[in-house]
């Protein structure tokens, strides 16, 4: 393994214990009766989200939270080891394993629309929150380690390389989605119209958000969908010229491949999970066709998101394969080899006299 790989791989080897034994480190605290850090708003009513909804009165965390975690963490430790000890594309593929699982179980699509809200003043649960960007970062740090402890690979090749042309049609595809599935109803809910809900829906909507976090809520999304254009643009593999000591430098292929693979992933499980959950309520008959009618934007946001997730997926495919590594040079045939130079003199005499040759005989 070349010198600078093994070297990275140890930074990301040494970042990835750190965030194992923290998160071993507080699921044994919980474990031992201690509750900083723990909240139980996801299994109770969203009453004092800041205090974690009664965490200090739960005797005891339950599975997934406590013994559960602290075997993932020991798990995670091993596999850390052995991309150390044993790198190569198994350890690789299965740090590859543990980042996306990290991401997934932090869902980082909810981050997206409460930390605005939260920001603009919404009660919000920040244990969850804190403990969702940390998940994120062991899926960042993981998914490092996976890169770095693989095989050797050849450089990428420099400057700017242009990505095929459906790679761009998926990515306006991925900008227009948010904007018109997403900010044009939530902006004229914002403005009192209810459009594609009932006017009651209008009013719980109205209830429940304040003006700054439905606009926070309406904005957000499509501004961070822009950055899907740097997947198709020179800014997205170069930094601008105007950007303070990193202009003109190549922008690390990770940098966009990873958060934009993890958002995409967060999409489209939602996207699905959200749609089964219609679907079965519907067959249930927990909710009937006149109601889907009468809200049928809150159902169509559903594909909205599931559209999303694919367009910024593949878009994704298209920027990772076209900033790929390069390929090694194949081998010219023979016959379409250049001539040695100091050939070239005496190929163009012997043509010339062949030339004169069929020119005599043809007299």
């Amino acid at each position: 393994m070349p010198v600078i790989q093994r070297f990275w791989g140890g930074r990301w080897a040494v970042a990835c214990v750190v965030f194992v034994v923290g998160e071993v480190a507080l699921r044994l605290y919980w474990i031992a009766g201690g509750r900083w850090g723990y909240t139980a708003c996801d299994r109770t009513a969203l009453v004092d989200p800041a205090g974690g909804c009664g965490a200090d009165r739960v005797e005891a965390p339950p599975f997934w939270s406590g013994w559960g975690a602290l075997g993932v963490g020991v798990a995670l430790a091993v596999l850390v080891a052995c991309s150390v000890r044993f790198p190569g594309r198994s350890t690789a593929a299965g740090s590859w394993v543990a980042a996306t699982l990290l991401m997934v179980v932090a869902f980082p699509l909810h981050l997206l629309f409460e930390v605005p809200a939260a920001l603009t003043g919404r009660p919000s649960d920040w244990r969850d929150l804190g403990a969702r960007l940390a998940l994120v970062t062991g899926g960042v740090l993981f998914a490092g380690l996976a890169n770095s402890s693989g095989p050797p690979r050849r450089p990428v090749a420099p400057g700017y390389r242009p990505v095929p042309r459906w790679t761009r049609r998926w990515a306006y595809v991925a900008v227009a989605l948010p904007v018109a599935g997403w900010a044009v109803p939530h902006g004229l809910w914002v403005l009192g119209v209810p459009f594609g809900i009932s006017q009651r829906e209008l009013d719980d909507i109205h209830l429940n958000l304040s003006i700054p976090t439905g606009v926070a809520i309406t904005v957000v999304p499509p501004l961070a969908g822009l950055l899907v254009l740097g997947l198709v643009q020179r800014w997205g593999q170069q930094f601008p010229r105007w950007v303070p000591g990193l202009g003109g430098r190549p922008v690390p292929r990770l940098l966009a491949v990873i958060p934009a693979g993890v958002v995409a992933l967060a999409l489209i499980t939602y996207g699905v999970l959200s749609v089964a959950v219609f679907v079965g309520q519907l067959t249930a008959g927990d909710l009937r066709w006149s109601d889907v009618w009468e809200g049928w934007a809150v159902a169509a946001t559903l594909l909205v998101f599931l559209g999303w997730g694919v367009s910024l997926g593949v878009t994704t495919t298209g920027y990772a394969l076209a900033t790929g590594r390069v390929r090694p040079a194949s081998r010219t045939p023979a016959s379409r080899r250049e001539p040695p130079v100091g050939s070239t003199a005496a190929g163009a005499s012997t043509t010339s006299t062949l030339e004169d040759r069929s020119a005599h005989e043809s007299r």
